[in-house]
Order: structure tokens, then C-alpha cells, then sequence
């Protein structure tokens, strides 16, 4: 494994990338209209989407996304090439503002699919720039929120981008009653832990209510339960720490701030949890861990059930 301090957020266009690679200019705008909420100028917004695309194109990156989170209980992404076509028959990579700011990805299918006619049912997904883009499997994910043509709420990242606003302001509102006049703003924290099983993959092949609920349905109670187990906090065996560094390098690359791991009370569970961050950014890796977990068990022969 290379060094942690090498991969960590290698994979995110974070702010100390938007240093390096935006004009200062840009970089103050864009964190002005972060910091007070406001809309994000358009020559800004194409300033920011050259820099992204440029850093994506340098790491592998050949696509993008408008990385969302749909009322599903998982993410969802629809993929763009960078590529344009100009006049000799070739491509250039591009990636404008316009690309950047605002998606269709069509709201027809969720959250449910064959709910209402297409035609019916535009869906628009908007960049949300408090949460940083990242590469995944050589595409640029860019977190956004997600709405109907009328403004309605489809996805679960805007109620709480909402819920934050008004924890803020009425946080400050009682500061103000103590006194406390120059707090500008008030910042929630998360840090969600995953528990979750490992299973060998040919052994959850052969139980049908593992692979249709991905829980225990039927079976015998365990000859060791979970009463004074010595599975807790145990040694981890050499199979389940193999699958735990590889985890911890994917999320770390992707700047998740993963920090402790052990096994749990029963049989084959563990658990990992972060560090806590910015609600919305934490919630957002919440996500990204639940998907690598399952893709980092996959290859190494294992099933992770959360």
C-alpha cells in the first residue's frame, strides 16, 4: 500500500486541488457562493468545469456524472463522455459550465420504474459545490441534488441540505439571545458507522433467503451465539483484514475518513466507523462506503451484507 498521506483524496477534487488548479479569482467566487449560498456565476461555473475536467482527464477519467441520490436507498448515475466532435473527423475532450451546473436524467423511472409517462416526468439534477467531486472507476462524479420540472423534491440530498439551513439559522438565533454576535454560521456533523456481515460467496450462494432479503430467515440457532462471544473486538482473521486494508485504501482514496475497524458481538459481523465531517459530505460518503464495501467483498471471494 502506498502512503496514506499520498492517496488520501487523490481521487477528490477537493479544496486544496481547486487551489492549485483554479485562478485565484475563480477559487474566491466559488467559495463566496458557497460560503453565503448564492447561485454560481456561469463564467465561473466554466472556469471551475475545465479545471475538473483537465484533473479527471490527468487521473484516467473519460466520463461524467451527475452523482445523485434518489428516493431508492442507493445513488444513481447516468454517464457522459468528454468527448466533442470537431471538423477533421476526430475528437476533443470537453466540459462546460452549462454540463456542469445542470443535468436531465429523467425523472419517469423513480423511484420506482413505469410510475408515469416520460414525457411527464422531467428530472433535473442541480451541482450541489458544498460537496466535493470525485473519480470513480475512471469517471467524474459530480454530487447533485435532484427535482422534478415543478420544483418538487425527488431525492433525499435535498431535505437535508434543507435541514441544515434551518438547524443554522435558528442555531445562530439563540447564540444571538446569549449574546454571541459574531458566530456567521453553524456547522452539523456525522459520522455514520456501517456494521455489517461477511459471507463467503459460494456458501451465500446456496441460502435463498440471504440472496432475495440479505438477511437470516430460516435456520438453526448457532452452537455459539452471541452470549459472552469471543468473536468481539477478537483477532481478525487474516481473510477479513486482507478485505479491510483494501477498503480502507479505496475510501481512502476518496478522502473518507475511515479510522476504526473491529468485529462485532456475532459471528462474521464487524464494524467500521469514520471520522465525523460536515453532514452533507458525510452522508455523501456514507454512500460511497456501503458501495465499496460491497465491490472490495466481491473481490475477495466474499459477500458483504449491511
Amino acid at each position: 500500500m502506498a502512503k496514506v498521506e499520498e492517496i488520501f483524496g487523490s481521487m477528490v477534487f477537493n479544496d486544496a486541488t481547486m487551489k492549485q488548479r483554479l485562478p485565484k479569482e475563480t477559487y474566491r467566487a466559488l467559495k463566496n457562493s458557497v460560503r453565503e449560498g448564492t447561485p454560481v456565476p456561469r463564467d465561473v461555473a466554466n472556469v471551475v468545469a475545465n479545471a475538473m475536467k483537465d484533473w479527471a482527464v490527468e487521473k484516467g477519467a473519460t466520463h461524467f456524472t451527475h452523482w445523485f441520490q434518489p428516493m431508492t436507498g442507493i445513488t444513481a448515475e447516468k454517464h457522459d463522455s468528454f468527448i466533442s466532435p470537431i471538423d477533421n473527423g476526430t475528437v476533443i475532450m470537453e466540459f462546460s459550465g452549462k454540463e456542469l451546473i445542470k443535468g436531465e436524467p429523467d425523472a419517469s423511472s423513480f423511484p420506482s420504474g413505469g410510475l408515469r409517462a416520460t414525457f411527464e416526468a422531467r428530472g433535473y439534477t442541480a451541482w450541489d459545490p458544498t460537496s466535493y467531486a470525485f473519480i470513480k472507476e475512471n469517471t467524474l462524479c459530480i454530487p447533485t441534488v435532484f427535482c422534478s420540472y415543478g420544483g418538487e423534491v425527488l431525492d433525499k440530498k435535498t431535505p437535508l441540505l434543507r435541514s441544515m439551513e434551518v438547524i443554522n439559522a435558528q442555531a445562530l438565533r439563540i447564540l444571538r439571545l446569549f449574546g454571541n454576535n459574531s458566530a456567521a454560521h453553524v456547522t452539523t456533523t456525522v459520522g455514520p458507522e456501517q456494521e455489517y456481515f461477511l459471507i463467503d460467496k459460494e456458501l451465500y450462494k446456496k441460502r435463498k433467503d440471504l440472496r432475495y432479503t440479505g438477511r437470516t430467515l430460516f435456520g438453526a440457532k448457532p452452537p455459539k451465539g452471541q452470549e459472552l462471544d469471543d468473536h468481539y473486538f477478537g483477532a481478525i482473521r487474516p481473510r477479513v483484514a486482507k478485505f479491510m486494508a483494501e477498503l480502507d485504501e479505496e475510501l481512502w482514496k476518496l478522502g473518507i475518513m475511515a479510522k476504526t475497524e473491529h468485529n462485532e458481538v456475532a459471528p462474521s459481523q464487524h464494524e467500521l466507523a469514520p471520522v465525523f465531517s460536515d453532514t452533507n459530505i458525510g452522508c455523501d460518503h456514507n454512500q460511497l462506503t456501503m458501495e465499496m464495501m460491497k465491490k472490495v467483498a466481491d473481490r475477495n471471494g466474499l459477500v458483504c451484507l449491511l
